[in-house]
C-alpha cells in the first residue's frame, strides 16, 4: 500500500476509534469529547477540524446528535427489557435512571440485548433513588422474565415418564429443570403491579410481603407459579442437582405423614402440569 494511502488508512481508523469513544460514553456529549480516551485520539482543543460546524450547530452539537441517538436507543432497549418499571416510574424518570446505569453499567458488548442484566444490582448498590428495595426486586423479576423469553427450547418431562420411575429409586433421583426457568424470591409484592401494567387491576399499593415465584416459558409465553415457602426450597435445590430425597429433607418436606405426602403430590401435579421438568436421572451416584 502506498505511503499516503497507508497514512489515510490509519487516520480514517484513529477518527472511527475517537468517534466510537464519544459516542457510547455513558455521560454528557462534553464529558464524551473531554474523557481521556477520546482524548488520546482527537484533542479536544482540535474538534471543530475534525468535525466541522455548520451554520446551525456548533462541532459539539453535531457530535451530540449522534451521541444523543446512541442513548436514545439504550433508553428503547431497557424499556423494552422492563416495561413494568418504565411504567411505575414514568418515561421521565425512567429516562434518568437508564442515563445514571449506563454510567455506571456501560454497554461491553457489540449487542444491547443484554445491557439491563446488572439492573437488580444497580438498585442494590444505591440508597439515593426513592423506593430502593422494591424497584430492586421488580427489577429481578423482570430481569427473569427477560431471560425465560430468549432462553433455548427443552424437552419437557412428562408423566406417564415420571410415573415410570421405580418407588426405591426417588430418593436419588435428580430432576433437571427446563432451560427457561427461574426462581425468584422478592421481599415486596410487585407481582400485582405486572398486573396494573397489562390493566389487570388498578394500581396496587406497594406492600413489605415476601413472595416466592418460578418463571418459565410454555408454548411461546412467560408465564409466573406463585410458590409456598417450601416449594420454593425444594425447586432451588432441585435446580442445581439435589437428589429429590434431600431436596424434600431441607424444606421439611419428607416427613411420611399423610398430609405432607399429599402436599408434595401436589406439588408434582402441578410441576409437571406446567412443564417445569425437561428429565429425570435416577442413576446413583457417587462422590
Amino acid at each position: 500500500m502506498p505511503r499516503d494511502a497507508q497514512s489515510r488508512r490509519t487516520e480514517l481508523d484513529r477518527l472511527q476509534r475517537w468517534m466510537q469513544e464519544v459516542v457510547v460514553h455513558p455521560g454528557t456529549v462534553e464529558q464524551a469529547i473531554a474523557s481521556s480516551r477520546a482524548e488520546r485520539e482527537v484533542p479536544s482543543e482540535m474538534l471543530a477540524e475534525v468535525v466541522l460546524p455548520s451554520h446551525s450547530l456548533t462541532s459539539v452539537e453535531r457530535v451530540g446528535v449522534y451521541h444523543g441517538m446512541y442513548l436514545m436507543r439504550m433508553e428503547e432497549a431497557l424499556a423494552a427489557d422492563y416495561p413494568v418499571m418504565r411504567h411505575f416510574l414514568g418515561d421521565e424518570t425512567f429516562n434518568v435512571l437508564v442515563r445514571e446505569y449506563v454510567q455506571s453499567h456501560p454497554s461491553r458488548s457489540y449487542t444491547l440485548n443484554r445491557l439491563g442484566d446488572h439492573l437488580p444490582r444497580f438498585f442494590a448498590d444505591r440508597t439515593d433513588w426513592p423506593q430502593t428495595e422494591f424497584l430492586h426486586d421488580l427489577a429481578w423479576l423482570e430481569l427473569a422474565m427477560t431471560e425465560v423469553f430468549d432462553e433455548e427450547e427443552s424437552p419437557v418431562l412428562s408423566g406417564e415418564e415420571l410415573a415410570a420411575v421405580p418407588p426405591e429409586a426417588w430418593e436419588h433421583a435428580r430432576l433437571r429443570p427446563i432451560e427457561a426457568f427461574r426462581l425468584v424470591h422478592l421481599r415486596y409484592s410487585v407481582v400485582p403491579h405486572l398486573e396494573d401494567y397489562h390493566g389487570e387491576r388498578p394500581s396496587p399499593i406497594q406492600r413489605l410481603r415476601a413472595s416466592w415465584i418460578a418463571v418459565y416459558r410454555r408454548d411461546y409465553s412467560v408465564l409466573r407459579l406463585e410458590l409456598s415457602r417450601a416449594e420454593y426450597e425444594v425447586l432451588r435445590a432441585l435446580t442445581v442437582g439435589v437428589p429429590l430425597g434431600e431436596a424434600l429433607a431441607t424444606a421439611g418436606a419428607s416427613q411420611k405423614s399423610a398430609r405432607k405426602q399429599d402436599r408434595v403430590f401436589r406439588w408434582f401435579r402441578t410441576w409437571i402440569a406446567e412443564g417445569l421438568f425437561s428429565s429425570v436421572d435416577v442413576g446413583l451416584r457417587t462422590e
